[in-house]
């Protein structure tokens, strides 16, 4: 086992090692857009109540600045979303060693990853190789298994720079844990960017619709994901439907949501009662904005492995040990 397979699983496995919550199954997911609307900068009827503000931890990983926004002592996850890690941002110098995720395996749910700076070089046991830039994303469907690496390119080890990433766990429900694994890598340029506020506002939209505009990932269970980016001033409104659950993640600046400051590698947890959101831009700032309906299924996860039950997860990891999940060399 490489080093650096050693390192991302053992903090998966002393992040979500014993995450076990059984609920009542609800039925299946209906289908909710966010519809954003620009409306001039009030607090609206029916607003979304906020539990807490949650401080991500600083949790480096080798030598990468790492803040951990979830899991975290004051919260474990928000169904369907499992975990989010900020890496950076973070000045490599030439001749660097790069982003320390090597070969690893992951079962039964997906990984967004946000590329704000620097950039990643994907590969993978099943679907190739694919290099994103700053801008882009990486969006893999890890479903009944695969083994992957996300390090830095060849070219950004060299000549070195800003490296700043996000990545989110997006659990999946039962019925697509061995779903085929599949991967999307986009580039800035195959992001739609909304502009609103007369351009203080740019949603970038990744997953779900906007009016007529639709994120070109097509997510199996319709969640929904952007990055915004505000300027000082900036107003933005938008409802969601009160069933389902907000990621509101303050990458950096500081904004007023619903009433409330929140800063720089704060998460925004709200409750489910009410639907408007209503964000004001307090200086320069950009957010991960995501929601969804949650599954309320059992949860079971073992480092890079989440299921709905005990036995699964020793089916995934015999799976692994005997190569079904395919090879990648270090």
């Amino acid at each position: 086992m490489s080093s650096k397979f050693h390192i991302c699983s053992l903090l998966a496995v002393l992040l979500l090692n014993g995450c076990q919550l059984r609920q009542e199954q609800n039925g299946a997911a209906n289908v909710a857009m966010a519809s954003i609307q620009l409306t001039g900068y009030s607090k609206p009827d029916n607003m979304r109540t906020i539990k807490k503000l949650h401080k991500a931890v600083y949790s480096p990983i080798d030598d990468l600045i790492t803040y951990r926004a979830m899991p975290t002592g004051s919260i474990r996850y928000l169904d369907p979303f499992l975990f989010l890690n900020h890496h950076g941002p973070q000045r490599y110098g030439p001749n660097n060693n790069g982003l320390p995720f090597g070969p690893h395996p992951h079962r039964g749910f997906e990984t967004l990853t946000y590329i704000l700076q620097g950039d990643i070089m994907h590969r993978d046991s099943m679907t190739g190789e694919s290099v994103i830039n700053a801008g882009g994303i990486q969006w893999m469907t890890a479903g009944s298994g695969l083994i992957h690496a996300e390090v830095s390119s060849e070219a950004f080890k060299k000549n070195g720079g800003m490296e700043e990433v996000i990545q989110i766990w997006l659990n999946l429900p039962s019925r697509f844990k061995m779903v085929k694994p599949s991967y999307i890598g986009l580039q800035k340029d195959g992001i739609p960017a909304v502009e609103l506020d007369g351009g203080r506002v740019t949603v970038n939209l990744i997953s779900g619709k906007w009016g007529n505009t639709e994120g070109p990932v097509p997510s199996l269970t319709d969640i929904y994901t952007t990055s915004i980016q505000f300027k000082e001033g900036g107003n933005l409104q938008t409802q969601v439907e009160a069933k389902r659950n907000i990621l509101f993640y303050v990458v950096n600046g500081e904004v007023e949501v619903n009433g409330q400051n929140a800063a720089t590698h704060t998460l925004v947890e709200f409750s489910n009662e009410g639907e408007a959101i209503s964000v004001k831009a307090l200086t320069d700032a950009t957010l991960i904005f995501c929601h969804g309906e949650p599954y309320n299924e059992p949860i079971v996860a073992h480092g890079p492995f989440v299921m709905n039950s005990e036995a699964e997860i020793r089916q995934a990891i015999m799976d692994y040990q005997s190569g079904k999940l395919g090879g990648l060399g270090d």
